[in-house]
């Protein structure tokens, strides 16, 4: 019984070894996405209709993760904040950001960072809408601000 003991707790050694290493080799592998090839679909947690993503790793729903999001234009989130700090690089039209520094226009090639809790507003361009790169330090939220 001893051994049978042994044999179990080895075997289960091995299987942890193996998923671990399974993880951390996914990290290694290379990533490429076309945004105009992506299925996007609507986005939970995002403040309603007219926000869709495409996921490019990890889960916006369980933790960190890489998405193309889109707004349609002219699309208003209202004030928010994120648990998470978010990373955004505007691909196509402008998110337009709002905090009480101010107004920016991110568009094609531009950069923000938002750390999660800082309050502010976003949205789509009123024609073009907007298409943009996000990443997220964690489970994607969205929480009215008063």
């Amino acid at each position: 019984m001893h051994r049978s003991l042994w044999t179990v707790a080895i075997a289960l050694g091995l299987i942890a070894a193996w998923s671990v290493g399974r993880v951390q080799a996914q990290g290694d592998q290379v990533t490429f996405s076309d945004p105009n090839r992506a299925t996007f679909t609507a986005l939970p947690g995002a403040g309603g209709a007219g926000v869709s993503s495409a996921r490019l790793w990890g889960d916006p729903t369980a933790g960190a993760a890489g998405t193309y999001t889109k707004f349609i234009p002219g699309w208003d989130a209202g004030w928010h904040t994120h648990t998470a700090d978010v990373w955004i690089v505007g691909i196509k039209g402008a998110y337009l950001y709002k905090d009480e520094a101010g107004e920016k226009r991110v568009g094609a090639g531009d950069f923000l960072r938002v750390p999660g809790g800082h309050k502010h507003s976003s949205g789509g361009d009123k024609k073009e809408g907007a298409l943009f790169y996000e990443e997220s330090s964690g489970k994607f939220d969205l929480v009215p601000a008063q």
